[in-house]
């Protein structure tokens, strides 16, 4: 529940829809996803030590400082481990797999289109995961999952944009996988992540 309560402060601060400076009150929050104000002591302590939230003594949790060079920073590192899965996926790569990935993105481009905002969500995780199983390292790849626990994944979401943008991207990256160009699909790669990173930032302001 913790862990639960704990990605929703990140995407909030993420997102921006809380700024630094502003208080994580523990009694809102917990009114909010209808929990007890534990699993929201428990979240705020994660939080703290990972620099989303710092203690004001006798005032509680305020949301630390953010910048875009922070995010710059956590987006390079979810894309060169993202680079390194797809590098190592790529020789492995099958027919079926190729077909799998191809029918995620038609998928996709469905959800986007009609702006169902779960499923979006939900093919692109799975899209990834494709991927990220086939290179077969999986220490790497809980080290991407824990790192992408600070993409607000509903705010791309609803972004039609960034869903079309997306849509062409995996559509390219399979293309590259087909006739086994292995650098252009990890360049494919790294620009999702960057896009990323400068969607974020320019949505921040």
């Amino acid at each position: 529940m913790s862990e639960e309560v704990a990605n929703h402060v990140r995407h909030l601060v993420m997102s921006g829809e809380v700024s630094p400076g502003d208080f994580i009150r523990l009694d809102e929050t917990a009114a909010e996803l209808g929990v007890s104000v534990t699993p929201v002591r428990e979240a705020l302590l994660t939080l703290r030590g990972e620099g989303i939230v710092e203690l004001v003594p006798h005032r509680g949790y305020k949301v630390s400082p953010l910048t875009p060079n922070d995010i710059v920073d956590i987006f390079w590192l979810q894309g060169r481990i993202a680079v390194e899965l797809v590098r190592r996926a790529a020789p492995k790569i099958t027919e079926t797999e190729l077909d799998q990935l191809a029918e995620l993105t038609a998928a996709l481009s469905t959800a986007v289109e009609n702006g169902r905002v779960e499923d979006v969500e939900n093919i692109e995780f799975e899209f990834h995961r494709v991927l990220n199983r086939l290179a077969d390292s999986s220490k790497l790849a809980w080290f991407l999952n824990n790192a992408t626990r600070y993409t607000p994944t509903r705010l791309y979401a609803t972004d039609r944009e960034w869903g079309r943008a997306a849509v062409r991207n995996h559509e390219e990256l399979i293309e590259a996988l087909v006739r086994n160009d292995i650098d252009a699909a990890c360049e494919l790669m790294k620009q999702q992540f960057t896009d990323g990173a400068e969607r974020l930032i320019a949505h921040r302001g």
